[in-house]
């Protein structure tokens, strides 16, 4: 098992009753604006990350699906603890911008999600591909993150 705090964290909270509910509710009081999404970290392991939007009055649009700025939000929580996983220790990542498609509906539970190959991890800007499926697996929206990549300074 990997050294990473991120997946200890997780793999802590899985082995609980309501691991996943738990451990989604303590992430998202780290980073207060993903609960506007209520959000649950389905699956975290190196490179990938899925985080399911269920959708709920809260989440959704004049027209009765779930908007794409919940979305956008929970492909950037996917994209943010992937990274968090994942990052070789000698890098660090800021997020530089988003650019998303949106190809269907979200008329149904979303699940945002990401996966990369590791050898993505290089300094300067990464793309991170992320989508978000509905509950047929129809891709509701696509896109990519860019993420700046850069060494970590020497510590004073």
């Amino acid at each position: 098992m990997s050294d990473n705090y991120v997946l200890k964290i997780y793999n802590k909270f899985k082995k609980l009753p309501f691991g996943q509910w738990l451990f989604s509710r303590y992430a998202a009081r780290r980073a207060p604006y993903f609960k506007t999404i209520k959000p649950l970290v389905t699956h975290i392991a190196e490179n990938h990350c899925e985080v399911l939007i269920k959708k709920h009055k809260a989440v959704t649009n004049h027209i009765g699906t779930i908007h794409v700025i919940a979305i956008c939000n929970g492909l950037e929580m996917a994209m943010g603890f992937m990274a968090e996983a994942s990052i070789p220790k000698h890098l660090r990542w800021i997020p530089k911008g988003m650019t998303v498609d949106y190809t269907a509906k979200a008329e149904t539970d979303i699940v945002c999600r990401v996966k990369i190959p590791a050898e993505l991890w290089q300094p300067g800007d990464m793309l991170v591909p992320v989508e978000a499926v509905d509950s047929q697996g129809s891709v509701v929206v696509k896109g990519a993150i860019t993420l700046w990549i850069t060494e970590k300074g020497a510590k004073k």
